[in-house]
């Protein structure tokens, strides 16, 4: 009787060999799942080529991606959609295709004039998937704060190897201890207090401030401020209307008032026609605005000393200047914020009206 076929050991699932080969088929199993998963975003969040690096674009709520890997408190996802062709031009830069040519960046949509998945920045490369007369396909990697998307209609956690982070209600600090709902800490140095992890910068905060930690996640404490704002009633006659705002705070001042008395004047409501020179964004260096805010810069008429008026544009206003030319007089109704400003020693007022 002839001998069984002596089967080889790797095929009893035995040995070193067969170890390895079931390591590597978990690994491929797993790595197929997870491109298979998708990512959703579930608040306007920056797209970035690498976490904390450089801003691909701002992709807007419901925008879904394909999930590439997970990394601490951040999502590496691929995003598709389609571009207007006007806005790119051909590039071998780093192996894409493609760069976006646009001074304000340019929409990526989920179809040619279709809804829009976010606003991609001037400069981003990108990779060409099709193309169709007007429009292109295109594909790029990127990362997203994992606390802005859901994975499969779930929030995403981080990583296993890290934490959960905190929830709104309560905080936690790093090592998982539950913090009390508001622990007072003097932080020491100049901070700026954005909107969110690696957000907008809403305000700064003075050296030496307490502040009421709620919550920590990672290198970042949420914080709360309390603290009093100049703010005096404007009176029945001051609301927005055909009277003179001005007269609710007693005479109105001139730029030469407000330049002699810059602490009595903080506050007051002034009516002065200006020449409108142009909108800016305030820089760091700016003190007496916070970075990033609008403003408009402006002189007065018939001014001949080179000193300039910063008017403070409140969000909803941003579009004031749409129409206006270079040098156009203008009647500004607004509040005194600093009679000198700490760069320029010019006036910065807060806006409320604007009349042509």
């Amino acid at each position: 009787m002839p001998h069984p076929k002596k089967v080889p050991e790797i095929l009893h699932g035995s040995g070193p060999f067969v170890s390895c080969l079931s390591h590597l088929l978990i690994c491929l199993v797993s790595a197929a799942g997870l491109s298979a998963q998708r990512v959703e975003v579930s608040q306007q969040e920056n797209f970035r080529t690498e976490p904390n690096g450089a801003l691909i674009g701002v992709l807007e709520p419901g925008t879904s991606m394909t999930l590439t890997r997970r990394q601490d408190r951040w999502v590496e996802a691929t995003l598709e959609g389609w571009v207007w062709t006007q806005s790119l031009q051909t590039t071998t830069s780093r192996g894409y295709d493609l760069v976006v040519r646009a001074d304000d960046g340019e929409n990526i949509r989920d179809r040619p004039s279709g809804e829009v998945l976010g606003k991609l920045e001037d400069g981003t490369v990108l990779e060409e998937v099709e193309r169709i007369p007007g429009w292109i396909r295109v594909r790029r990697r990127g990362w997203v704060w994992a606390a802005s998307v859901t994975v499969d209609g779930t929030t995403p956690a981080t990583s296993s190897a890290t934490s959960a982070a905190p929830s709104r209600a309560g905080g936690q600090r790093s090592g998982g201890l539950p913090l009390p709902p508001a622990t007072a800490e003097v932080i020491r140095g100049t901070h700026a207090i954005l909107s969110a992890p690696d957000g907008d910068t809403l305000s700064t905060m003075a050296p030496t401030a307490e502040v009421a930690v709620t919550a920590r996640q990672g290198n970042w404490a949420r914080v709360r401020i309390e603290g009093w704002v100049w703010q005096p009633p404007l009176g029945a006659g001051a609301e927005r209307g055909d009277q003179d705002l001005a007269s609710s705070s007693g005479p109105s001042l001139s730029p030469a008032d407000v330049a002699a008395n810059p602490e009595q004047a903080r506050g007051r409501i002034v009516t002065w026609e200006l020449q409108f020179i142009s909108q800016e964004r305030a820089e760091s260096v700016r003190t007496d605005f916070y970075e990033g805010e609008p403003f408009l810069l402006m002189r007065p008429t018939g001014s001949s000393n080179g000193r300039f008026v910063y008017v403070a544009l409140p969000p909803d206003q941003l579009g004031v200047t749409v129409g206006m030319v270079p040098l156009e007089r203008v009647t500004v109704v607004a509040r005194v914020r600093t009679g000198v400003s700490q760069l320029t020693g010019s006036p910065i007022l807060d806006l409320i009206e604007i009349r042509r």
